[in-house]
């Protein structure tokens, strides 16, 4: 695992207990795989002329706990005992805010293309070791808002990956 540090992130609030694991993708330009752009925009560094939606979205102060790129190769960017910006306005079974008791995950890919299997070879060893007692969807916490990791994301393959302890 390789630590990019993203200054995007805060202390939890006092007895936060963190319980969930939200699942989103992510791509820059949207659609596009490899590249710096994705470590750029969590550190506040992408340029905003370098490409034409970069325009719209470099003055976010957006994180994530971790990126697993398309090869499985994992990017930490916040530590688990800080609250990283990932969730945005959001909400789950009840309670709003939910970067004050989750970890955010991002894969590299968008919301209409199948993930690749080696993200999945290291999605379900990661959620093991985080013992999060639940699994959710952005789009399940920003229902019209968002819409990832979408139809592209195997629910099912994660389930079978996360059972066996390979």
């Amino acid at each position: 695992m390789r630590v990019v540090e993203s200054p995007n992130h805060d202390e939890r609030p006092a007895g936060a207990q963190v319980f969930l694991a939200v699942i989103h993708s992510i791509s820059l330009p949207p659609g596009e795989y490899g590249g710096d752009a994705i470590e750029r925009l969590f550190t506040n560094r992408l340029d905003a002329g370098a490409h034409p939606y970069f325009r719209d979205i470099a003055q976010l102060r957006v994180s994530s706990h971790y990126l697993i790129r398309r090869d499985g190769a994992l990017v930490q960017f916040v530590p688990m005992a800080r609250r990283a910006w990932h969730a945005g306005v959001s909400s789950w079974r009840g309670r709003s805010a939910c970067n004050d008791f989750s970890i955010g995950i991002e894969l590299e890919g968008t919301d209409t293309t199948a993930f690749e299997p080696a993200q999945y070879e290291v999605l379900a060893p990661l959620l093991r070791s985080l013992c999060v007692r639940a699994i959710a969807a952005h789009s399940d916490l920003a229902p019209g808002r968002k819409t990832d990791p979408g139809a592209g994301f195997d629910w099912h393959r994660l389930l079978l990956d996360l059972a066996s302890k390979s």
